[in-house]
């Protein structure tokens, strides 16, 4: 753990918070989210209706369909149209799936071609789907939540190449000479981590308090007040890439298993765990290999 005066650290805290408020390029709340939800939210709404609205986005239609066919996200039926996909799926998954594709193509535009954004996606959507396949083995009531706070749960990484990229460059620099987690490098240099920022966002478009929750303590789920069970499925999806050694971003290396979710999860003990994770194995295998948008 890397050791900084606390005084310093709240300096650096607030700059990074200042600057974050002051930038007004920093990603908005996509229009076609605000249309989907508005659209749901109207009782007189139908499938064919939806289907038509989000019809109109054939990168998003394309992308729906790509998640609702994936092998984790397990849907036993081919789903071939946005119009099948939303009668298996229902408006909520719909809506979960459509804000979280939405957020992530708004990310891929403020990066460029130094920041990998392919092994970024490939990372997201593996926990995401993940994540979803785990509440729904688990029995979780909202797995749609899962999916949504999986794709989204490092959306502070490319704000932190973005907006901070001397502090980004420092960072991996910095990692691979001392060996030290991203999280406290992170801490060291900006004053905050890419939790913290993730969960500024989230907060900052007004989404639900249980994706930023989810965001904000996916490494430390055991910090989590409201949401502990869908930040610490979040946390699993996450930790199981690297332990699977499949749909790894280098940000997590060295990321650490909070023992705790096996109370919060109810996952018996480390033995069970084990076995839990090494039975998702080869779902994992076929998904990042039927994985081919970006």
């Amino acid at each position: 753990m890397i050791e900084t005066n606390l005084e310093n650290l709240d300096a650096k805290r607030e700059r990074a918070i200042r600057k974050l408020s002051s930038v007004y390029n920093l990603p908005s709340l996509p229009f076609i989210i605000l249309e989907v939800n508005k659209i749901i939210d109207d009782p007189r709404t139908s499938a064919s209706q939806l289907g038509k609205m989000i019809s109109q986005d054939q990168g998003l239609v394309t992308k729906i369909l790509t998640v609702a066919n994936s092998p984790l996200y397990g849907i036993p039926k081919r789903v071939s149209t946005i119009d099948f996909a939303i009668v298996i799926l229902g408006f909520n998954q719909i809506k979960n799936i459509v804000i979280a594709l939405s957020m992530m193509e708004t990310l891929k535009r403020i990066g460029d071609e130094k920041f990998n954004h392919k092994k970024y996606w490939q990372h997201s959507v593996i926990t995401a789907s993940a994540a979803k396949r785990i509440a729904d083995d688990l029995g979780y009531q909202f797995s749609g939540e899962a999916f949504t706070a999986g794709l989204l749960h490092d959306l502070g990484i490319p704000i932190i190449y973005k907006y901070f990229n001397k502090e980004y460059k420092e960072i991996i620099a910095k990692v691979a000479s001392n060996k030290s987690s991203y999280l406290d490098v992170e801490l060291d240099l900006l004053g905050l981590t890419h939790q913290e920022i993730g969960m500024y966002l989230l907060e900052r478009w007004n989404l639900p308090l249980s994706l930023s929750e989810a965001v904000a303590f996916h490494h430390n789920p055991s910090d989590a007040e409201h949401f502990p069970e869908l930040t610490a499925i979040i946390h699993l999806a996450d930790y199981m890439t690297q332990k699977l050694e499949i749909g790894t971003y280098f940000w997590d290396d060295n990321i650490q298993l909070d023992k705790n979710i096996i109370t919060i999860l109810r996952l018996g003990d480390e033995e069970y765990l084990e076995n839990f994770i090494d039975s998702y194995k080869e779902l994992f295998q076929y998904q990042i290999e039927t994985l081919d948008f970006q």
